[in-house]
């Protein structure tokens, strides 16, 4: 089970940081993905961390201004979301995928978080 925390509310140009914490299995043999929803949008993907290499990957929209990571414990996964816009308000997801490549495609992740609203005002 995931469970995703953090969102909220905040002014463009501000920061959050989201939480995806994992029971059940830890994200030492899974890698782990944050994808997001937008109002009227389909799902698009943000970030993912593979937990074989800890190699991350980021979507060109927020490359730059997002960081993916997971804790020492291996049981947190954060996105860390600096520079915010009103465009990337959205509901966000974490999930965890049982495979280290192509985790872009939403179809490789097998567990999904509930969600967490995000935001920005301009």
């Amino acid at each position: 089970q995931l469970q995703a925390s953090g969102g909220g509310l905040v002014q463009a140009g501000g920061s959050l940081r989201l939480s995806c914490a994992a029971s059940g299995r830890t994200f030492s043999v899974y890698s782990a993905g944050w994808f997001r929803q937008a109002p009227g949008k389909g799902r698009e993907f943000v970030a993912s961390f593979s937990y074989r290499d800890r190699s991350t990957r980021y979507a060109d929209s927020v490359k730059g201004r997002f960081t993916i990571s997971r804790d020492n414990a291996k049981v947190t996964v954060f996105l860390q979301m600096n520079t915010l816009k009103p465009e990337d308000t959205a509901v966000y997801y974490c999930a965890a995928s049982p495979f280290a490549n192509d985790l872009y495609d939403d179809y490789r992740y097998d567990y999904w978080g509930q969600g967490t609203l995000v935001t920005v005002s301009s």
